[in-house]
């Protein structure tokens, strides 16, 4: 599970980070919210643990930006206020859940597991297709090098791969890979389309993803997608 975590304070930011990779998370750490909107415009992330005190931009601000584009990550909030208004601030803007600083590691890392807990069993098998594979037990997409993949990332590529040279319509991926999640839409589609054609170039594939916003998609093996 792919984990974004944003926090300022150096010394935090570093104990969280090595507390959520020894639990078996892959962690981004961003130290201020341009830095973690700067992420989020490359990669899909399970989970966001944002700090609302950050530089540059505040949490809450990171979260609205980020649901205004349709992401539907679950994001958890820090706070060092304990004041309901910055709670409900936070809730208002789109968050699933926060925590007040000072809180204890366990309980974060409880809060993490939950909210990232896997509702689906997937395929043992890896897939391929064209000079990609897509290993099922560490979510790995593998090229020329190889990257990890967010579990929404994996899940619809394996669905493009599955059904390779079929066009998959936006509907059809919404029921199928969101199974029809509130507040997923066209646009959430059209957002991990693009990081996944960000992921296939990374690994240096000829493998592109073609089709438009709004309408269907699909896997073709050799040539260069033109925006």
């Amino acid at each position: 599970m792919k984990i974004l975590l944003a926090e300022d304070t150096t010394d935090l930011n570093r104990v969280l980070t090595a507390a959520l990779v020894h639990e078996g998370f892959e962690v981004d750490s961003a130290f201020d919210g341009e830095e973690a909107l700067s992420l989020l415009e490359k990669n899909g992330y399970d989970l966001l643990i944002l700090d609302i005190m950050m530089p540059k931009k505040d949490g809450i601000e990171v979260l609205r930006e980020m649901r205004r584009l349709n992401n539907i990550s679950p994001v958890l909030l820090l706070t060092a206020k304990s004041e309901v208004d910055d709670r409900v601030a936070g809730l208002d803007a789109g968050a699933d859940d926060y925590l007040t600083k000072p809180f204890a590691m366990k309980e974060l890392l409880a809060r993490a597991r939950a909210m990232t807990r896997r509702r689906r069993e997937y395929s043992a098998n890896d897939l391929a297709f064209g000079d990609i594979t897509l290993h099922a037990d560490s979510f790995e997409l593998v090229g020329k090098n190889s990257i990890r993949l967010s579990v929404k990332e994996f899940e619809l590529l394996q669905a493009f791969i599955l059904q390779a040279g079929k066009p998959l319509t936006t509907s059809y991926l919404l029921e199928h890979v969101w199974q029809n999640v509130p507040g997923a839409m066209d646009d959430t589609v059209w957002l991990y389309v693009s990081y996944l054609r960000g992921k296939l170039e990374a690994v240096a594939s000829q493998v592109t993803i073609l089709g438009e916003k709004g309408g269907s998609y699909w896997l073709e093996n050799g040539g260069a997608w033109q925006a």
